[in-house]
């Protein structure tokens, strides 16, 4: 078994992390988050062209070859980033589609694994990230099944206020619509799908923690009070190893959930919803000791440290609380 990345996994997350840097710096978050739009076409093209929509796809169906844990690294560079754009619906529904029987709802794979077109996820809320550019929605069926329902005139779509304002929502309902059977109901691939998407969001947080937690540790090395840096205050020290000591052992739930999904493993659920419940526990913690450790400055909007506190509120509450996935997992576990 292996305990660190590969370098070729190092590389892709390197790539991932130099592309937002380009095309997704504070500037534009602040931009996008005082606009109307739900998406960025850009730094939406950007990430395509690297292959992230294929990512996790066999080779025979386009893909990279690779599995749910590369997915998951990049997920990691882009919470780190607070990118926009429904990056784990677009993963997701292109594991999905690869995993489907029904030819004719094989047959919008190409265009999903190139980015071309965009799949957000419809699962279990009404409240959609860019509802209003996607093309395919990844959605129940109603009685337990999935399904992919094609944008058109049979959807209603109702932009709200955000709490996440680097992924706008919009509250989505379908009437009659164009809709693609992808998994009938009892069939194992709709919690394995479910599963997959509660990891991705997962490694989200766990970017978006990092993060919050490196741009502390520099802040403090760089502010100074009374003449000296105030990384050199015994209490700010506690705080700052606290934040760490938090989110790097969180990191193994992460990659562990990951491998399990992708190798098949009988304790994959549970896995992913353990990942899932804590990482998204500690993301929120994170972000709301940054804001602390930064003093006033951390509370103004130009700073921008807010953007990733709202992106663990609604981490928090997709797909689940991480009461609602403790339970989950006990049950699975046969507690």
């Amino acid at each position: 078994m292996r305990f660190h990345l590969t370098s070729e996994q190092i590389a892709i997350q390197d790539a991932v992390k130099g592309t937002l840097g380009e095309c997704w710096g504070m500037d534009r978050l602040h931009a996008f988050a005082d606009g109307e739009a739900d998406f960025d076409a850009d730094s939406w093209q950007a990430l395509m062209a690297l292959g992230v929509g294929a990512l996790a796809l066999p080779e025979a169906e386009g893909g990279a070859g690779l599995g749910l844990l590369d997915a998951a690294l990049v997920c990691e560079m882009v919470g780190a980033a607070a990118a926009p754009g429904p990056v784990i619906g677009q993963i997701v529904t292109a594991l999905a589609l690869a995993a489907c029987a029904n030819p004719s709802t094989r047959a919008l794979l190409p265009g999903v694994a190139s980015g071309e077109t965009v799949a957000t996820l419809a699962l279990d809320s009404q409240l959609v990230q860019s509802a209003r550019a996607a093309q395919l929605f990844l959605a129940d069926d109603g009685a337990g099944g999935l399904q992919l329902i094609e944008a058109g005139d049979g959807i209603a779509i109702e932009a709200v206020s955000p709490t996440d304002r680097s992924r706008p929502v919009s509250k989505v309902s379908f009437g009659t619509v164009t809709a693609h059977p992808l998994f009938a109901p009892g069939d194992p691939m709709v919690q394995r799908i479910r599963d997959a998407a509660l990891v991705l969001i997962a490694a989200d947080a766990l970017g978006g923690a990092q993060h919050c937690t490196d741009l502390s540790v520099d802040y403090a090395r760089t502010r100074e009070q009374f003449g000296q840096p105030i990384a050199r205050f015994q209490a700010l020290k506690h705080q700052l190893a606290h934040m760490a000591l938090d989110v790097e052992p969180a990191r193994a739930l992460v990659w562990y959930a990951a491998y399990a999904w992708d190798a098949g493993l009988d304790d994959a659920s549970r896995a992913a919803a353990q990942a899932k419940a804590h990482l998204c526990e500690v993301y929120t913690r994170t972000t709301r000791a940054a804001i602390a450790a930064h003093g006033g400055i951390g509370y103004t909007w130009e700073y921008g440290l807010n953007y990733w506190f709202r992106r663990s509120v609604l981490n928090r509450a997709w797909l689940g609380s991480p009461a609602q996935h403790r339970a989950r997992a006990a049950q699975l576990a046969g507690w």
